[in-house]
């Protein structure tokens, strides 16, 4: 589990489906309202409290965004509303929980260099699509949704976690203050560029 602070009252959490796996649950329980899984976001707040000094003082507002096969993000921004005493407990949190799925793939590389190596090993899948993005001394590859009806997901999974790792970042923010370093078929650019 990694965390981030956003701002004063919004936090990020980024969860492997191997962390909710030792926890005992699965993504199909984070859909229910569960003991097990209030357990989770309370776990999720007191190491949020105690790594970022995040205070809870009223309600949470809940964002879940489900990544394909990577994990998951979640959003807590803490409402300013004052609770009373005998409302605000360590037994009580309310939230209000919003759960969104992504079929994307969107992967961060610490070199350029494993992104050529990944890209002469997606090749042999025919996998020839994606959008290459630089951020922050960072690359990073989107690719698109019609991939994963061509190949294995299991396996293409495989191979971005082999040379990369799972974004906790967004595609948006990449978009927004990134910079586009090959657009469309960049799997195909890097292997005509780079044999």
């Amino acid at each position: 589990m990694r965390l981030e602070r956003i701002n004063y009252n919004k936090i990020k959490i980024f969860l492997t489906f191997d962390d909710l796996e030792d926890r005992g649950l699965t993504k199909e329980d984070l859909w229910k309202d569960s003991l097990k899984v209030h357990q989770l976001f309370r776990d999720m707040i007191d190491e949020a409290s105690d790594e970022l000094n995040f205070e809870v003082n009223g309600s949470l507002a809940v964002e879940v965004y489900a990544l394909q096969a990577q994990g998951m993000v979640v959003i807590v921004t803490c409402t300013e509303e004052e609770l009373s005493e005998e409302e605000f407990t360590d037994e009580y949190i309310e939230m209000q929980v919003t759960v969104d799925e992504s079929t994307e793939l969107f992967y961060e590389f610490h070199s350029f260099d494993h992104l050529i190596d990944l890209a002469k090993r997606l090749e042999i899948l025919n996998v020839n699509s994606g959008t290459i993005y630089s951020h922050r001394q960072v690359f990073y590859l989107l690719l698109e949704e019609e991939v994963s009806a061509s190949v294995n997901v299991d396996t293409l999974i495989a191979l971005l976690s082999e040379y990369g790792f799972p974004s906790t970042i967004t595609t948006h923010r990449v978009q927004e203050y990134g910079k586009i370093i090959m657009e469309k078929n960049a799997i195909n650019q890097l292997n005509t560029y780079f044999k």
